[in-house]
């Protein structure tokens, strides 16, 4: 689509913008220009509060504003430099409602809706609703958009499929050869960052909070409590003066890392500066009414600029990292030296989608400094490391629709602790040490700029990135992979999917071999399955996080009692299967609990729980304790022996009577395998099938594989993965946590009571647990069998989709298999009654959950029968 003179055009524009910024690397823009802080510059610090902020931008002034609707005087806003001096001062302004976690949709749902709000209440404030229209040029695109649709509807987001005609209707100028059509959502639009981060911040003086300006933090002061286990807030020191404070709140956008930095210990706050782009074209006559055009397989974005011309930008496929070793101490209010030769790409897409820019002149490439995340995701919460130590960071260049949410609901947690929504999939303890290591971090987000607007293939949970591979692994890992393991990673661990040596770079959504339907790999995981369920596999399960805490005396033993909902006083080598409850009696964490030894434990939560396990544990331990907790996850190497073949098969490597009798469920011994010997042998499968969790120390782990795989040919003994795995639990109504449950997830509503042990113990969360007790529910774990599925033909279901009761929506699917035993697609969620009037959630009863309820599951706009399950059921 381009031509000669476009090209030629490229050619001068080159020189111009390489002459204008003669050899400069950045530039400072014009403050006065931008906006007026109306700070008082004499005012002296304060020698204490309740809050700091750190960070002046759009998303500092935001949490500054929403503290002071809540009612909060006592807290000081500081910012190194002046207020929005940082990428806000370069922002679009484009607000998207519909992203892809529920918590950033929800984000910015709110966001538009205050802006619009706003609007109503100030005469400098404008939120031009213009609308947005996301492209679909390919089927899986396609497909990809209606799923999308079908997820946020119910969220409240009004949104609808437009036709290529339709499209055409909105923005006349695109090319709609390849298009196959669009998603329409009327709510998003454009606001003036500036002017909204000017209305937030003088709100939030109206209202008592003080804002700093040029005051740059040195130290953030914290003290030890609970014989070091535990660092709480104390203060803040700036080159102004030491501020005593309880909370402290870190927003400060690509200075958030090295921020997290000066404090003792450190927290990690992963993110890194990449160049990010955007471009104005002087008029060339483009109508007011343009809606904001996304052109998702072109990695492009557009909006009108004022008198006819166009703004547009990208997120181009690989990014350029910068500032690896520091950010400059000067770099305040700039913009970048764009690399031409980067940007075109993106210019080239332009011209191809809106052919008539060709003629249109640049006025101004602009390149600014955004800080990108590991994951694409949002960072929001406290910090693992230190108590009352908040981050909110990592906006993906999407400051404009997320501010708002984040000033909301970190308020919120500042306020009550807790939030309204579930904001796991962007809480900060979703994340390790490795993450914030500044190596992995530049290679990482290389690749996760361009994710911000590439397909997203189902992997069912695992991450299947290119860069920051190969870290966690465990010491099978080359032998599996010598036997044809295919990888995923989940937070840097390295988990065998399935086994096939043919499905080399299958699942990179570049390989040309990605799908929304039945997958390459169905067969290869279907042998897999077969074999754990009628003969005998291995499953490398070690990247499971393993704790031992142990005591002198009973101390231990005590603390547990106190934090887990189940009984963990047994004799040694009971394994018990229980909860930690917060007080409302949700799910914190969901883990087994073993004493190994008399005031000894091995306490075994999913990988995803690792450091949220650390932050909830030293939480709780009692002042003056004497429990000591070791994180000993790499010390086992942990392999799961599956199938009513294992039993025959250990025996005859273990001098251990595996008689029911004398090793029965649920219980560990250590025990001898070939000549290896400490083996925690514990008598399940995280499955329900027969078998054992063998918990081997590293160094015998090559050997006891080697030893099981070889005896076990005389059983057709097979490697599986963690997909076969996933079938198998999704057949039970396993629930796992981070997928099916969390902290908002009580065990009434799981089938879990069993677990929980209110007349013999005082937990955490008995209180609301005993209250509940006496409650109908108001959403109910079932399982869900697709009745009219075509297996070869139809698209799968993959997690999010929509549930409906009587064409009513009803809930969220959270898991989702095929069932090779049931024969069927099998998903799981949560049923709620929702007032049609208010949304409230209603009392559950059995009557409603199953008579004359007639279930259908939303995949991407088309719904199947489904056959409702409220307990697990029998397979034969």
């Amino acid at each position: 689509m381009l031509n000669t003179k476009f090209l030629k055009n490229w050619v001068k524009i080159k020189k111009v913008f390489n002459l204008k910024w003669d050899n400069q690397i950045y530039h400072s823009l014009v403050h006065s220009k931008l906006y007026s802080t109306q700070t008082d510059h004499t005012q002296s610090i304060p020698s204490s509060t309740r809050v700091v902020i750190c960070g002046g931008g759009l998303v500092g002034t935001s949490i500054a504003y929403h503290l002071a609707q809540l009612g909060y005087k006592d807290a000081i806003l500081i910012t190194k430099n002046k207020l929005g001096s940082g990428s806000s001062a370069y922002s679009t302004g484009v607000v998207g409602t519909i992203k892809l976690s529920t918590p950033e949709t929800l984000f910015s749902k709110y966001s538009a809706n205050l802006y619009q709000k706003l609007e109503n209440e100030s005469t400098n404030l404008k939120y031009d609703k213009v609308g947005s229209l996301g492209l679909a040029t390919s089927y899986d695109r396609w497909y990809t958009i209606k799923r999308l649709l079908s997820e946020s509807k119910p969220q409240g987001i009004d949104c609808e499929l437009l036709s290529v005609d339709e499209c055409l209707e909105k923005f006349p100028h695109l090319t709609s050869d390849d298009i196959e059509g669009g998603l329409w959502v009327p709510d998003d639009g454009v606001m003036s960052v500036m002017d909204c981060l000017n209305y937030f911040a003088n709100q939030a003086k109206k209202h008592g909070i003080k804002i700093i300006e040029h005051c740059e933090v040195k130290n953030v002061l914290v003290k030890e409590t609970k014989n070091g286990h535990y660092h709480k807030v104390r203060g803040v020191k700036t080159n102004l003066g030491e501020i005593e404070c309880d909370i402290f709140v870190n927003c400060a956008g690509i200075r958030a890392r090295e921020l997290g930095k000066l404090s003792e210990p450190r927290v990690k706050v992963p993110v890194h500066s990449c160049e990010h782009y955007h471009s104005i074209l002087k008029p060339f006559g483009i109508k007011p009414n343009m809606p904001v055009i996304r052109d998702y397989d072109s990695h492009i974005y557009m909006k009108y600029n004022a008198g006819g011309g166009l703004l547009f930008g990208g997120f181009e496929k690989e990014a350029k990292p910068i500032f690896h070793e520091s950010i400059p101490k000067d770099f305040e209010n700039c913009s970048l030296k764009p690399d031409l030769d980067h940007f075109y790409p993106l210019i080239k897409n332009l011209v191809a989608r809106v052919p008539i820019s060709v003629d249109a002149e640049i006025d101004k490439v602009i390149c600014s400094a955004e800080s990108f995340t590991p994951d694409t995701k949002l960072i929001i919460g406290e910090s693992s490391e230190i108590d009352n130590y908040f981050v909110a960071a990592g906006t993906n260049g999407d400051t404009a629709s997320l501010a708002g949410g984040i000033g909301k609901y970190t308020a919120e947690l500042i306020a009550f602790g807790e939030t309204e929504i579930q904001l796991w999939p962007i809480d900060i303890r979703r994340f390790v040490k490795l993450h914030n290591n500044r190596k992995f971090l530049r290679d990482r987000v290389r690749e996760t700029v361009g994710k911000q607007y590439s397909l997203k293939y189902p992997t069912y949970g695992m991450s299947l990135y290119k860069t920051g591979r190969k870290l966690r692994t465990s010491p099978l890992y080359t032998r599996l992979l010598s036997h044809g393991a295919v990888y995923g990673e989940i937070l840097g661990y390295e988990r065998p999917l399935l086994f096939d040596k043919t499905l080399k770079d299958f699942f990179y959504e570049d390989s040309g071999k990605g799908t929304f339907g039945k997958p390459q790999w169905f067969e290869k995981v279907q042998e897999e399955y077969t074999a754990c369920r009628k003969g005998v596999a291995v499953i490398d399960m070690s990247s499971f996080t393993k704790f031992e805490l142990k005591s002198a005396g009973r101390e231990v033993v005590d603390f547990l009692q106190q934090i887990c909902s189940n009984d963990i006083d047994c004799p040694i080598g009971t394994v018990v299967h229980t909860g930690m409850q917060n007080h409302r009696g949700g799910y914190e964490n969901d883990c087994s609990v073993i004493q190994i030894e008399p005031n000894c434990f091995l306490v075994i939560s999913p990988v995803t729980q690792q450091t949220r396990s650390i932050k909830w544990l030293s939480e709780h331990f009692p002042e003056d304790s004497g429990v000591l907790m070791s994180d000993v996850t790499s010390l086992y190497t942990a392999i799961n022996l599956l199938g009513p073949k294992s039993i025959e098969l250990l025996s005859e490597l273990t001098d251990e009577s595996l008689s029911k009798a004398d090793f029965p469920l649920f219980t560990c011994k250590e025990i001898d395998v070939g000549y290896a010997s400490g083996i925690r042998a514990m008598r399940l499968t995280h499955t329900g099938e027969e078998g054992f969790m063998l918990y081997i120390p590293t160094e015998y782990s090559l050997h006891v594989y080697d030893t099981l795989m070889e005896k076990g040919k005389n059983y057709g003994i097979v490697n599986a993965g963690y997909y076969a795995l996933r079938s198998l639990r999704i057949e039970k109504m396993f629930a796992f946590w981070g997928q099916d449950l969390d902290k908002r997830t009580t065990p009434y509503e799981c089938n879990r009571e069993y677990r929980v042990k209110l007349e013999s113990k005082d937990f955490i969360g008995k209180m609301a647990l005993m209250q509940l007790k006496e409650q109908r529910v108001r959403k109910k774990f079932c399982q869900f069998l697709l009745e009219d599925h075509n297996l070869y033909q139809d698209p799968w279901p993959w997690g999010s989709e929509t549930i409906y009761r009587n064409d009513k929506f009803c809930g969220y699917v959270t898991s989702a298999s095929f069932g090779f035993s049931l024969r069927k697609q099998v998903c799981l969620g949560f049923v709620h009654n929702f007032d049609e009037s208010t949304g409230e959630k209603l009392p559950l009863t059995m009557e409603y959950l199953t008579k004359n309820a007639h279930y259908e599951i939303d995949i991407a706009g088309k719904r199947y029968k489904a056959k409702i399950n409220v307990y697990p059921p029998n397979l034969k």
